[in-house]
């Protein structure tokens, strides 16, 4: 199993890594969107199985695919267009309703805006992270590969002290593995590697990346129970199979959904 999470995980970083900062923007574009897809098919499949929902998945799916879209032309259209594209995936969804014969209507309604929020609008902070106007493209492509570094160091960090010396359980009745011993390691291996980065992130203080490694390490330990919040109440051990040792593809982005967004706005705010 060890053997396997690390073979994923890396397959996965070196596919990542190269369209990052050998492709164009677009590119980054399609594999976040390729990403949002995967995990919203996860998500809905889960949630609809175990909770008896009947989800218009396609619909959440596609919806999904057209949020990170938009959000890559949000910056090349001078507008606030984007404004209006959410409600108005909203209004969509709501009219595809009223041609479904089925009386737990709040609830499909419901499980999909909730998959365009959680998944789609999150992950698609990567892309705004990439587009944003500030800096040469190589710092917003080091910004996204920083965000990447940090999160998922934590990962691997609580993964492995976790398996090997955890013996008190953080809370047992959402993921009975994650160990404080675990947690405690994640967020000093976000810290570390923040820290480290300081070689190509020449405008970021040395302060200022301590406490980006102490919040993104918090964030990804928060985004990593949150999915497992929702496994517990469907139910399954993972979200799916795609990667073998890491589980699906939403197990292998937890982390990253809460940090995205955070991070995003950390760079707009104060570092303009």
């Amino acid at each position: 199993m060890f053997i396997q999470r690390i073979t994923s995980g890396i397959i996965i970083t070196v596919i990542s890594a190269l369209i990052l900062f050998a492709a164009p923007g677009w590119a980054f574009a399609l594999l976040v969107a390729v990403f949002i897809i995967l995990a919203l098919n996860e998500l809905f499949t889960i949630i609809e199985k175990n909770k008896q929902i009947g989800l218009n998945k396609k619909l959440g799916i596609i919806l999904g695919a057209l949020v990170a879209a938009a959000t890559y032309y949000d910056y090349k259209i001078p507008t606030d267009w984007f404004f209006l594209f959410i409600p108005a995936i909203c209004l969509f969804i709501f009219i595809v309703q009223f041609t479904k014969r089925d009386n737990r209507a709040v609830l499909s309604i419901a499980v999909i805006l909730f998959g365009l929020v959680y998944v789609s609008w999150f992950l698609s902070f990567f892309i705004r992270i990439r587009a944003m106007p500030m800096g040469t493209e190589m710092f917003r492509r080091e910004l996204v590969g920083f965000l990447i570094l940090v999160t998922k160091s934590g990962d691997i960090g609580a993964y492995i002290v976790g398996t090997k010396f955890g013996r008190h359980s953080l809370i047992p009745r959402i993921s009975p593995k994650k160990t404080v011993e675990g947690t405690v390691a994640g967020l000093l291996f976000s810290i570390f590697v923040a820290l480290a980065c300081k070689g190509f992130l020449l405008g970021f203080s040395v302060w200022r990346l301590l406490f980006l490694g102490l919040l993104l390490g918090v964030l990804a330990q928060i985004g990593d129970l949150s999915e497992s919040l929702i496994k517990r109440d469907c139910g399954v051990k993972d979200s799916g199979g795609t990667l073998p040792g890491l589980g699906g593809i939403l197990d292998a982005l937890d982390s990253l959904l809460f940090t995205a967004p955070i991070f995003y706005f950390y760079v707009k705010v104060f570092m303009q």
